[in-house]
């Protein structure tokens, strides 16, 4: 199935977890970033993935553009996902991240996530991306193209007990 991942990047990081998603995809699966994006881009795409840095708890600026231009009726019968790079700190607690707010976006317009959002962890604001990452990003791409559940994937629960 045909797939499309829109996303936006700052330092480079997330450019690398969509690479990683496209690769779980297939090579049916187109890269967009999201500038270059437009809404009539994901008609022809069974998956629409859509992903960002987290800045401020939210999306990027660009990526919540592209989410409010979207008609309704362009998500219906897509399966959609929401992912994003973050990293902890103190304020991420108080702020969150940018896949649930990627997700609420989604729903807003009518369209039904296939898959929870997924956050993959940088060292830094800048990055680089942890150990493993890559990998894993390609790994929930590979679960949410096989409809299996990806609430809590391995690596995270392992990254967890780690801190």
């Amino acid at each position: 199935m045909s797939a499309i991942v829109i996303y936006d990047s700052q330092f480079g990081n997330t450019e690398q977890i969509a690479k990683a998603i496209g690769k779980g995809f297939g090579e049916d699966t187109k890269l967009v970033k999201v500038g270059e994006a437009k809404a009539e881009d994901i008609a022809p795409y069974h998956f629409v993935i859509i992903g960002s840095p987290t800045q401020g708890g939210r999306q990027t600026t660009a990526v919540k553009a592209f989410l409010e231009k979207i008609p309704a009726e362009a998500l219906k019968e897509k399966r959609l996902a929401a992912f994003d790079t973050r990293f902890k700190n103190v304020f991420t607690k108080v702020f969150g991240y940018a896949a649930p707010r990627i997700e609420a976006a989604i729903k807003e317009k009518g369209g039904n996530t296939t898959a929870q959002p997924q956050g993959f962890f940088v060292k830094s604001s800048k990055g680089p991306l942890l150990d493993g990452e890559l990998e894993r990003a390609t790994n929930w791409a590979k679960s949410v193209a096989a409809g299996v559940p990806t609430g809590r994937m391995q690596s995270e629960v392992q990254f967890k007990k780690k801190e």
